[in-house]
């Protein structure tokens, strides 16, 4: 048996290779970094591996030998081409997550491609148009959560806007024993069995002493209403996961390096398949100055959240001739990633403890004053307010539309945050004309039976979602669901406005948190079929998925 600490922390380190790396015997870390290959031509093989990060070894979907995949460093304005080669018994694909490529090259298999068939190479080709911090991933069931994905780092044509003497990426992601298809059947037959934080006849006492027993009653018996945890923040914990930084777990303790007094340029990418963290390091601030790519107004936070899918670039400068913890959280404080900032190779900083796990209030499912709409299935009965839909179970009545909010667990405690209100991305909208048009769009889902959706309505039995090409539209997006959601567009920016409907921020991610609303621009510029979803990865699966067709 492999002891809980072991297998949240990792049994030795990094990814244990067969013949491919060398190992330090006193730690069993891999010493072999990342690779980074840059140009214009790259030869990518995907295949199978062996790894053991807590103690079992179990096998893993790598691209050139090594999890995550080597880093690929394109240069603003060149033409690349990317050879890969696929030597699995199924069928494969990577997505340039957050490159505005032609519909061909964007690597969904039966959207936009065929996918890449086993023993065969498919060559991608295309010109890169942008600059900063993107990352690269399967787009092929669940290959993504066992290994493939990479970081991607295109130089501007010219100078950086905010140049560092030294840069490090720094890719968080989620790595289980459990093979992904276990994952996905146990949330289908029980949708919280990886929630092992859920409330206590102790909490319901603690609550009762604070709030007093009536409104602790009330409390539980609308949660108990709905069907639904108000601690279930994450459908796969950190009891299923162990949290990785550039492949390396908590205690193999991945090292990037720096001199004092130097600006150091961490590109963040939260590459998971189904975790959100909250990212500090203790005694640094973090001056954000990209968000997903895009050069904003720089802003200076202690902490920020970063969704799946999601891309942040920040500068620190370290003052003393010491280590640094960088420390990401689960959002439901199961367990973290966790690297060093250092002078030298294995030194270590403290590990602060985690914060508590947080607790959702009705006011962020969309309920003003606890109260609201909510459906629930037992004896067959429905409020009739409700959607008639049996894949939805709950419905936001107040949505939230403010953008100021750091969300459930990072409100008041003690640090400054980074929100989207924060966000100015540098030159302003990409287009300057108004939507001519606004779609509205529900996040829906049912917790109980983990089937997730738009509008209530699952991926095979949806339409696609229909733009016209050239036009400028709205898509307002409402969190009818209890969690947060990362959802992403393919092929076209989504420009985040604020209340007023003035641009704050250019994203290929937008995070929803429970119960909010939130609305971008975006400008139809790209022909062809696109994926649009949410990207935690079993939601996607799940039927959190739609087709845009500009045509």
């Amino acid at each position: 048996m492999i002891s809980r600490r072991r297998f949240v922390h990792g049994f030795t380190g990094a990814a244990f290779v067969l013949g491919a790396m060398r190992w330090n015997a006193t730690r069993g870390a891999a010493t072999t970094p990342v690779a980074v290959l840059s140009g214009t031509q790259f030869d990518l093989t995907i295949d199978e591996l062996p790894v053991n990060y807590t103690g079992a070894r179990r096998t893993a979907i790598a691209i050139n030998g090594q999890v995550p995949g080597p880093t690929l460093r394109f240069r603003e304005g060149d033409t690349v081409t990317i050879r890969v080669t696929n030597r699995l018994l199924t069928t494969t694909a990577l997505h340039w997550h957050g490159l505005i490529v032609p519909a061909d090259m964007d690597g969904v298999p039966g959207v936009s491609f065929a996918g890449i068939a086993p023993g065969t190479t498919f060559e991608y080709r295309f010109k890169v148009n942008q600059s900063g911090t993107y990352w690269y991933h399967a787009h092929a069931r669940f290959q993504e959560q066992v290994g493939l994905y990479g970081s991607i780092v295109i130089d501007p044509r010219n100078s950086e806007r905010h140049p560092a003497q030294r840069e490090h990426v720094v890719l968080f992601s989620d790595w289980s024993d459990l093979d992904p298809e276990d994952i996905y059947r146990t949330l289908k037959l029980q949708s919280d069995y990886f929630n092992r934080g859920k409330r206590t006849a102790a909490d319901f006492v603690r609550d009762a002493r604070s709030q007093g027993l009536s409104a602790a009653v009330a409390d539980r018996r609308a949660w108990g209403a709905m069907r639904m945890q108000p601690t279930d923040l994450a459908d796969v914990s950190g009891y299923a996961y162990t949290y990785l930084t550039n492949g390396v777990t908590p205690d193999g303790n991945w090292t990037g390096t720096f001199a004092k007094g130097e600006r150091v340029r961490l590109r963040l990418i939260n590459g998971s398949a189904m975790s959100v963290f909250d990212v500090r390091i203790p005694d640094l601030k973090l001056t954000v100055v990209a968000a997903d790519g895009q050069d904003i107004e720089p802003v200076t936070v202690d902490e920020l959240r970063i969704a799946a899918g999601e891309v942040f670039d920040v500068l620190v400068e370290p003052q003393d001739d010491r280590a640094y913890t960088i420390l990401a959280q689960s959002i439901d404080r199961s367990g973290y990633a966790r690297g060093t900032l250092a002078p030298r190779t294995g030194m270590e900083a403290p590990i602060p403890a985690l914060d508590p796990r947080p607790v959702l209030a009705m006011s962020d499912m969309g309920m003003a004053h606890g109260g609201g709409e909510h459906a629930h299935h037992g004896g067959g009965q429905m409020s009739p307010a409700q959607p008639t839909s049996p894949t939805v179970d709950m419905r936001a009545a107040q949505p939230r539309t403010n953008l100021d909010d750091p969300g459930p667990g990072l409100r008041n405690n003690g640090r400054r945050v980074l929100t989207y209100a924060d966000l100015h991305t540098l030159g302003g909208p990409i287009d300057t004309r108004e939507p001519g048009r606004e779609l509205e769009l529900r996040v829906t889902g049912h917790m109980e039976r983990f089937i997730w959706s738009f509008d209530g309505r699952k991926f095979s039995e949806a339409p696609p979602i229909r733009f016209t090409y050239g036009e400028r539209l709205r898509i307002a997006l409402i969190n009818d669901t209890m969690m947060t959601h990362p959802i992403h567009l393919h092929g076209m920016w989504s420009e985040v406005e604020d209340e007023a409907g003035k641009f704050l921020v250019r994203k290929h991610t937008v995070a929803l948190q429970p119960g909010q609303q939130v609305r971008y621009a975006v400008t139809a510029d790209a022909l062809g079929r696109w994926a649009f979803h949410c990207h935690l990865l079993y939601h996607m699966e799940a039927g959190m998925f739609r087709e845009v067709h500009v045509e």
